[in-house]
């Protein structure tokens, strides 16, 4: 096994399209699609969709739980359900025709108890035994504390496996040390740091201090429509994005995890990691709802940004 991903705070993800949003007003929608979703399983299915060995551990709950096991078994994502008692939730991205804006409504995930969080770090522990990377991705949902990816961060310590980590607020803050590669957007970064990151020696600044705080080996930094920036002991490295017509933009992040943690376990050094991770972005960003690119779609795209990069 390659990669095993976390998530702890999963959802179904159902997206639909109408004219215009307007208040008050019934507004028809198009017909609904539904997705399973959370920052681990989104990764997770780039993961499969590039062909890598994977297997994604989250807890499922309730009627929704069920269905999250379901859609999942139909991506072919090998999985490991922990059954929890709170109904897993389900967000809404509406996505306007005209005008093209995506309005997305999250909501709360389902409370864990502490033996529930116990078995979902078990099962992480079981499965990852032997695997080269451990990927969390996403919230933590109510009743699991802040520093819950630290725990994470000390067990893939002891078992071996490299710890791949996207997430943001508390639970950035509360992570002290133990991950390999953080995935933070310039927003979270910034909100780690405590005010805006207007300027790329603003953003490389504030990645610094992951680094120098021990939090991390290696910090690359989504920059949305800007590209990318990794930064990690022996230096900084830039990266382009490639321009886009956007379907939507659910999941893209953690897709350029996926292809990121993907280049890792092919053996690309971490330049062309972080090409594939965002090569797989820029493929999410073509679907609907929060599927991954296709596969052919995203190496033709990596293939694009390595002809690209500069010789070195």
């Amino acid at each position: 096994m390659a990669i095993v991903t976390l998530t702890m705070n999963p959802a179904i993800d159902l997206a639909t399209e109408v004219d215009q949003v307007w208040p008050t007003d019934k507004m028809r929608c198009a017909p609904p699609r539904f997705d399973p979703g959370g920052g681990g399983i989104n990764v997770a299915r780039t993961v499969a969709a590039l062909g890598a060995e994977v297997t994604a551990v989250f807890p499922a709950g309730g009627p929704a739980g069920v269905l999250l096991e379901d859609l999942l078994r139909c991506t072919g994502v090998p999985t490991r359900p922990v059954p929890v008692a709170s109904q897993t939730r389900q967000n809404l991205a509406v996505t306007e025709h005209n005008g093209g804006g995506q309005y997305r409504f999250v909501f709360p995930g389902a409370r864990l108890t502490v033996p529930e969080q116990h078995r979902c770090l078990a099962e992480v522990e079981r499965t990852a035994a032997g695997c080269e990377y451990i990927v969390a991705s996403g919230s933590l949902p109510p009743g699991v504390p802040v520093d819950f990816y630290q725990t994470l961060a000390d067990m893939a310590a002891e078992l071996g496996p490299r710890l791949v980590l996207d997430t943001s607020g508390a639970a950035l803050r509360a992570v002290r040390g133990g991950v390999y590669l953080l995935k933070p957007s310039v927003r979270e970064l910034a909100d780690y740091v405590g005010h805006p990151l207007p300027a790329p020696a603003d953003r490389v600044t504030a990645a610094r201090r992951l680094l120098d705080a021990g939090v991390s080996e290696i910090v690359v930094v989504s920059l949305g429509a800007q590209g990318a920036v990794a930064v990690h002991a022996e230096g900084t490295q830039y990266f382009d994005p490639i321009e886009v017509t956007v379907r939507s933009g659910i999941g893209a992040g953690d897709a350029m995890v996926g292809g990121m943690t993907v280049g890792l376990t092919r053996g690309l050094s971490l330049a062309d990691a972080v090409r594939l991770g965002i090569a797989s972005a820029t493929a999410a960003l073509g679907t609907s709802g929060t599927r991954p690119g296709h596969p052919a779609r995203i190496e033709e795209l990596f293939r694009e940004l390595t002809a690209a990069a500069p010789a070195h």
